[in-house]
């Protein structure tokens, strides 16, 4: 059976337009929500009121890697991030010699995701979605 889990947060910035929230939050993790586990499938971001040209860098806390980086972002948009691969020793796997790199899904192991924005406008607000999966 497959597994999926969604995860959303709205964001509300400071008057210099910037903004930092988890997913999930730290007051869903005191109430027993689990950190994620699994593939990310899908970044959605739902664009509300902030200001056109919003930056966001979007991490996994614990392990510090990178899941969208994004700047002068204007419009609503969902992303499927991928990463690329290593053979054994460390050299990346591409599809031919000299081509392109093979990309897999970025994994998250009991971590949280970490959405830090900035140019978003004062007070304005937009929604991020974490959609894991097995």
């Amino acid at each position: 059976m497959a597994y999926a889990r969604r995860e959303s947060v709205t964001i509300t910035t400071a008057a210099d337009g910037s903004a930092t929230a988890y997913l999930p939050s730290a007051a869903q993790v005191a109430l027993g929500v689990p950190p994620l586990s699994g593939k990310v499938i899908t970044l959605i971001y739902t664009k509300d009121d902030f200001t056109n040209g919003v930056d966001f860098t979007i991490t996994a806390e614990a392990s510090g890697e990178t899941l969208w980086t994004e700047s002068d972002v204007n419009a609503s948009k969902t992303v499927a991030p991928r990463q690329a691969t290593h053979s054994t020793v460390g050299v990346a796997t591409l599809y031919a010699a000299g081509g392109a790199a093979v990309l897999d899904h970025i994994v998250l192991a009991n971590d949280r995701v970490k959405i830090v924005l900035a140019a978003g406008g004062n007070a304005t607000s937009g929604t991020f979605t974490v959609l894991i999966g097995d």
